[in-house]
């Protein structure tokens, strides 16, 4: 029997399928103009937009660091340099097995294993097209045995950078300081500047001295070079170059010739030498013994030879603006000046002295060097023979505040501004900064001591050297500053920085106005007697000048390290180094016009005429040599084109 409701009704069966294939065209067509369309947005209404982002996946600009500047001393000596640096590289991907291939180039070169180490970390950080560095700074003999089976290693070759190079090595460490790998402190500053753009390509960066101090100068301004390169950031071919602008050349104003005889006067010694022309404030010669080699700096230094820099003796610092001192009897000149020009003592005031100072009710005795005194005594014998009681009863007369008003207004107490940043402002005592500093009230004795420089004064041998800058310039202040030109455009001297075009030397380019009070023949009657300190017989400078060929003016300076009780007798305590007396001394020349301040300031080395003396007189024979040497030569030229 036939169930005739089971039978299939073939129109409904044609309309749901016309109907199925009608909405599946509906949605092909829909999705092919949804395809057009997206086909037109790319490569039509979007067109630049994509393209541009298409060449930023395609193209890529790489920046290319510029040659730093370079540094010449005033007679154009080169003190920095960029120099080649070889290494030896590898190409990942061009090397079959990288591991025999160290292997083979240990033997070969005697690379260490510490250099196989970082070699292989590098390589797995990096990817395989990108250049690795194997071994830095290849010594010729090692370029040379390597060039020899270069054939032997695909994959591995030599390549030259350019590294900075200081000749001078440790002359000039403290004036010029080191460049060095930039780190993440380094970079947040560039940010705080907005420059950092400016060092995508640059490896090191100015870490002390001058060479931090100009760094913008001495970069120079970044290049690029346009590269196409493939879906994996392997470059293919190189489309454009823009060259880097090098940095700026800049001229100091220092002498080598000087630096090499105050190093050599320093032999043996610790301590500090510092030159400079009172005229314009320019640094003729920098010194502090003992000093580095700043090119380990440059490659980066192991910790091994960094602790051996950490020693008693503190190579890394700079003892001419960082090391602090007494001035000791180096101050009496300024404090004479001060006993003139407020009417405390005149040139004619005379005290006694029989070998000691003391103070109303008070039971301690100050003593003078000369145990049995030096009788009556006026200004100009008491700077020539250093007495110590003249400027005990001086400072007592004018008081503290007297004191510090004065000789603040040379300099003391605060940095000079020369163009380095590696400065102490030293200490120049008052009431005020004792209670500041120890919360304790100021005594008469505290006053006493500092007639002689001693006490909690401390001064850096260049603020002392600024400071009788200033004396011989009558009271004119002029900044100490190391740069003499950029490029050639003289930025101290005789012309003016407005008609030179360069821009100020440092950051006190407006100098400071000159002393007020002071009379004219109060400046007289301390320079005769800093002449006569070195020029008379009996001057605490005297023999240490003996027969100079020019005429020379100074004074020394003794600082005691250790009090000693009334009784008690300095040859007690010299057998312990540590506690020698320091010795220093100050000079200008020549007296009638002064081209040339020398300060020198040596640890434990006893007296200042003795010791510090002699190290000034070196410096300022060859200074005057030099001169002599130019003027004959200028003679010379000119008779012989008559």
């Amino acid at each position: 029997m036939t169930n005739t409701g089971l039978l299939k009704n073939h129109d409904v069966e044609a309309k749901v399928f016309s109907a199925r294939m009608i909405l599946a065209f509906a949605g092909a067509l829909l999705l092919l103009l949804l395809l057009f369309y997206n086909l037109y947005s790319l490569q039509v209404k979007h067109y630049q937009k994509y393209q541009t982002r298409s060449n930023e996946n395609r193209i890529k600009v790489l920046p290319v660091a510029p040659n730093r500047g370079r540094i010449f001393d005033r007679n154009g000596v080169l003190l920095a340099d960029n120099t080649p640096v070889y290494s030896l590289e590898l190409i990942p991907e061009q090397v079959s097995d990288i591991n025999n291939t160290l292997v083979r180039l240990q033997n070969l070169l005697g690379l260490s294993d510490e250099d196989i180490a970082r070699a292989e970390k590098n390589i797995k950080g990096k990817r395989r097209f990108n250049t690795i560095e194997v071994k830095g700074r290849l010594s010729e003999q090692e370029r040379a045995r390597f060039a020899v089976d270069q054939h032997n290693f695909p994959g591995v070759f030599i390549d030259a950078r350019l590294r900075r190079d200081y000749p001078f090595a440790e002359l000039t460490t403290h004036a010029l300081g080191y460049v060095g790998r930039i780190n993440q402190r380094d970079l947040d500053k560039l940010e705080q500047l907005e420059v950092a753009d400016n060092y995508a390509a640059t490896r090191n960066i100015g870490k002390l001295g001058l060479e931090k101090s100009y760094q913008q100068e001495l970069h120079g301004i970044i290049g690029s070079e346009k590269v196409e390169v493939n879906n994996q950031g392997r470059v293919i071919r190189t489309l454009d170059v823009t060259p880097p602008v090098p940095g700026t050349d800049l001229t100091l104003t220092l002498d080598i010739e000087l630096q090499m005889i105050a190093k050599r006067a320093l032999t043996g010694k610790r301590g500090a030498v510092v030159a400079i022309d009172p005229r314009d404030g320019a640094l003729l010669a920098m010194y502090s013994n003992p000093s580095y080699d700043p090119n380990p700096f440059v490659h980066g230094i192991s910790s091994a030879d960094y602790k051996k820099l950490l020693s008693k003796d503190r190579p890394l610092l700079n003892r001419v603006t960082q090391g602090v001192y007494p001035p000791a009897s180096t101050i009496k000149p300024f404090l004479g000046l001060a006993g003139l020009a407020h009417g405390v003592i005149t040139q004619d005031t005379r005290i006694n002295d029989p070998g000691w100072y003391q103070l109303k009710n008070v039971k301690r005795k100050f003593r003078d060097h000369l145990s049995w005194g030096h009788g009556k005594i006026d200004l100009h014998r008491a700077l020539m023979k250093s007495c110590n009681t003249y400027f005990y009863h001086l400072a007592f007369e004018l008081g503290i505040n007297n004191i510090a008003d004065m000789m603040e207004k040379f300099g003391f107490g605060e940095k000079t501004g020369i163009d380095i940043e590696e400065e102490y402002q030293a200490v120049l005592p008052s009431r005020y900064w004792k209670r500041a500093q120890h919360n304790q009230p100021w005594y008469q004795g505290d006053t006493i001591n500092i007639g002689i420089g001693q006490g909690f004064w401390v001064v850096t041998p260049l603020q002392l050297a600024q400071a009788t800058a200033i004396l011989v310039n009558r009271g004119e202040v002029k900044t100490p500053h190391l740069l003499l030109s950029r490029q050639g455009a003289v930025v101290a001297g005789d012309l003016p920085p407005e008609e030179t075009g360069a821009g100020p030397v440092n950051a006190l380019e407006e100098e400071r106005p000159p002393l007020p009070l002071v009379q004219a023949r109060h400046w007289d009657i301390i320079l005769n007697a800093m002449h006569d300190t070195v020029q008379v017989k009996g001057g605490t400078g005297y023999q240490a000048f003996k027969g100079s060929f020019y005429d020379a003016a100074g004074k020394s300076g003794t600082a005691e390290l250790v009090g000693l009780d009334e009784n008690q007798k300095y040859e007690d305590i010299k057998s312990s180094e540590h506690l020698r007396d320091n010795a220093m001394f100050i000079a200008y020349a020549p007296f009638d016009k002064p081209e040339i301040v020398v300060a020198v300031a040596l640890e434990n080395s006893g007296h200042g005429g003795v010791s510090a003396g002699p190290v000034a007189r070196q410096v300022m024979d060859q200074y005057f040599a030099h001169r002599s040497f130019i003027s004959r030569a200028d003679a010379a030229g000119q008779n012989s084109g008559q």
